[in-house]
């Protein structure tokens, strides 16, 4: 196996250009991958112009809803492999091996490494869900944890316990996994930065054939379209957002001009790359969130002082219950929740995975796993216990939007908390703001992974060629929405869960060539 792999990296590694590769018009693309990729999207939204999006939302919910319920065990017990597969990994002897080699440096500090990471693993999903989710948990919107009465001291804990549980260290340990493959085979032996290098300790040169082409077009088109159904609903939610402060009126034109906006700047991004570009915008989101999340706290202060340690110790107590998935008298919940969260997460992973390889040089195995799934989970913690902790307070003490009605709007539902406290107006504009930059981050890393991917692992594509997938990018997003509104979008989002299935299979084989490869590199620590 070492030998193998030392051989290869030394003998081939002009396949980073590809042994299939062209160079025309600007691009440098990985021929099979990028055609494919490119004619199934096409094909896609030929489709979409012919089928009626309702059809197409129910046929694709069908899918999803059929394989969350066929696969939850599965789905379960993959996703808590996950986890512990990562703290293995991270007390092992194997925590001692640097990606790049054993003298490598990081090549970004770590307050930007964690900025990036953070920003395009799921900033947004803070904004959107940290009231709503817990919030419906509390409030029984679409069923409870555990069936417990809603409304109550135990629905409260669970509600924020379960929150956590879904953004917190079984994610991300998903995402941890698949980053950490991707850069282990790039950096220290050599091979393309795309997904098919992860198999090639077990596949061998069958990596380089139609079985790596596969792989690689499920990652772009998973990508794709989750970024696209991110930037299309997250459009709708900053047009509500917009009009609800400001008084105005816009519909779909108004997303259209926010996502157009948010592709121009994403495209200004690509093209400077991730030091000029990406590392520039992670860093000035972070300090938007901090500050977000400091002023928040400040004027829920007697609140959110005991929310804090009430939502660590509440997902302490119940991460193995809710983990398991036998003897669920809430399998509604679990199917509707659990399931769908893992499910979302690892069709994402591809994406999020290979960005954070990218940035991840010089760290070591240790230091990569602990950051990428405790740092965030830390931050989630707070900013869930701040935002859910308020939010919970109005609804139990019947004050403002939420007290009176609920989830009216959920895509309102941060708004509200808002209007109930001091400067509202102000903290709702700033959250706006914060939305647009997330979805930016989040479109021009994708788009530098679609890069890569497209042009045979290259890690740095001719700029068209960067241009292009994030004009893409956003003219799906558009496209979908002026056909079919939110209707199409959400066919797209359960089309991009329903490829979770073979991607769980995918992430379980990436553990044992991990193994395989960090395996070669163990005698250089010791």
């Amino acid at each position: 196996m070492d030998n193998i792999l030392k051989k290869y990296s030394i003998e081939t590694t002009d396949y980073q250009v590809g042994q299939d590769n062209i160079q025309k018009w600007g691009f440098d693309i990985h021929n099979s991958v990028f055609g494919i990729s490119a004619g199934l999207i096409l094909l896609f939204l030929s489709t979409l112009l012919i089928v009626d999006p309702n059809t197409a939302k129910e046929a694709l919910n069908n899918l999803k809803n059929s394989i969350i319920e066929d696969f939850d065990v599965f789905f379960m017990w993959s996703t808590n492999f996950f986890v512990l597969f990562t703290l293995v990994l991270m007390l092992s002897p194997f925590g001692k091996i640097r990606i790049g080699g054993k003298d490598t440096a990081p090549e970004h500090s770590t307050a930007s490494w964690l900025a990036m990471l953070f920003a395009a693993g799921m900033g947004i999903g803070l904004l959107f869900w940290g009231v709503a989710e817990p919030t419906a948990y509390f409030t029984d919107w679409w069923g409870t944890p555990f069936n417990v009465e809603p409304y109550t001291a135990e629905a409260k804990s669970l509600a924020m316990g379960a929150t956590i549980f879904h953004w917190g260290i079984h994610g991300w340990s998903i995402y941890a996994i698949v980053a950490l493959a991707l850069a282990f085979f790039a950096f220290n032996k050599g091979l393309p930065l795309s997904m098919r290098s992860v198999f090639y300790p077990i596949f061998g040169d069958r990596a380089w054939g139609w079985l790596g082409h596969v792989v690689d077009i499920m990652a772009v088109l998973a990508t794709l379209f989750g970024l696209a159904t991110s930037l299309g609903l997250g459009a709708q939610q900053a047009t509500s957002g917009i009009n609800h402060v400001f008084g105005t009126d816009g519909g779909i034109g108004m997303q259209l001009v926010v996502i157009a906006f948010v592709t121009f700047i994403a495209i200004l991004s690509v093209v400077r790359g991730i030091d000029g570009g990406v590392k520039v915008l992670s860093n000035i989101n972070m300090l938007f969130a901090l500050a977000l999340l400091m002023f928040v706290t400040y004027v829920g202060f007697d609140v959110v002082m005991n929310s804090i340690p009430e939502t660590f110790m509440a997902y302490v107590e119940n991460i193995i219950g809710l983990s398991n998935p036998h003897g669920r008298d809430d399998t509604t919940w679990m199917h509707g929740w659990t399931v769908f969260y893992w499910a979302w997460w690892i069709s994402w992973s591809p994406f999020v995975g290979m960005f954070i390889a990218r940035i991840s040089k010089g760290r070591t195995v240790r230091e990569f796993l602990f950051a990428v799934t405790f740092i965030p989970t830390l931050m989630t913690i707070i900013w869930m216990s701040v935002f859910g902790g308020i939010a919970l307070d109005q609804v139990a003490n019947k004050v403002g939007e939420l007290g009176a009605n609920g989830l009216s709007d959920i895509s309102l539902s941060l708004f509200h908390v808002y209007d109930a406290l001091p400067f509202g107006s102000v903290i709702s504009v700033l959250s706006i703001v914060l939305v647009l930059i997330f979805f930016i981050t989040s479109s021009d890393s994708g788009s530098l992974v679609i890069d890569s991917i497209t042009a045979g692992g290259k890690v740095d594509a001719p700029i068209p060629q960067r241009i292009f997938w994030a004009t893409v990018e956003g003219a799906i997003a558009a496209v979908m929405l002026w056909i079919g509104g939110k209707e199409a979008l959400q066919a797209l989002q359960s089309g991009v869960v329903a490829t979770a299935l073979p991607f769980t299979f995918v992430l379980l084989l990436m553990c044992v060539s991990l193994i395989k490869g960090l395996n070669t590199e163990r005698a250089l620590y010791r």
